[in-house]
């Protein structure tokens, strides 16, 4: 399970809770969850719910300890507090490249260090723009008109720039850190990025926003599970 910590331009009541608290209200969320997770019956109390004296929480997870990563953005302060706790790391990259979060996961790492955890516990994931084609050219061709209908949408919510085919193919070229392209690119950015990184342990491709055909996304899918896992599985590196 992912949970993450998102921002927000300005603060507006949400559900009764004002989105000036955002970083006290996950802290104070993500110690209540953490702790319903390792015992049935809770005791605790915070600031912006109300207390548990003793209430079990059912049903129980299968595994002894439910996995938990905490999903980042680009926030010091979140990558130190998941170092801290000894938590996995899952880092959100929507665009720009790889290599500029590597101070941030430095961070996670000196933090969870520092903190008395060894490196099995620190382990670093990707979530990235993915698709996989049969060539470069179409994978590009695939994944583009949605993306570019979906960042426009987000971007005029936003006040953003209107996106261009030029940042796309930035993002999807060698510096990029969109893994869109064909099996062998995919793999060799995967690899890179890795290298990048100091070493991460999982990549999620965020596919759904090309709003492509079930078919196209099918073969994607097909194509990271026949062609890109095992290249990477056989370089002996990491993911």
């Amino acid at each position: 399970m992912v949970v993450g910590r998102g921002s927000f331009v300005e603060a507006y009541p949400l559900f009764g809770l004002d989105t000036r608290d955002y970083d006290d209200l996950f802290a104070e969320k993500l110690d209540l969850f953490l702790k319903l997770g390792e015992a049935t019956s809770v005791t605790w109390e915070g600031r912006f719910r109300p207390a548990l004296r003793g209430q079990g929480v059912f049903p129980r997870p299968h595994q002894p300890q439910m996995p938990v990563w905490i999903g980042v953005g680009g926030t010091p302060e979140s990558f130190v507090r998941a170092g801290a706790l000894g938590l996995p790391l899952m880092v959100a990259i929507i665009g720009g490249s790889f290599d500029r979060f590597r101070p941030l996961i430095d961070l996670y790492r000196d933090a969870g260090r520092r903190a008395g955890h060894g490196p099995e516990m620190l382990r670093v994931g990707i979530h990235a723009m993915g698709f996989v084609g049969e060539t470069n050219a179409a994978a590009k061709e695939a994944f583009f008109p949605g993306w570019a209908h979906l960042t426009a949408k987000i971007g005029r919510e936003r006040g953003w720039s209107r996106p261009t085919r030029q940042q796309f193919e930035a993002m999807a070229g060698p510096d990029g850190a969109f893994l869109v392209g064909d099996p062998a690119t995919v793999s060799a950015k995967m690899l890179r990025a890795s290298e990048e990184l100091g070493g991460i342990s999982r990549i999620t491709f965020q596919m759904s926003t090309a709003s492509l055909e079930p078919a196209a996304m099918k073969r994607s899918i097909e194509l990271l599970g026949t062609e890109v896992a095992p290249v990477v599985r056989a370089s002996g590196r990491k993911p």
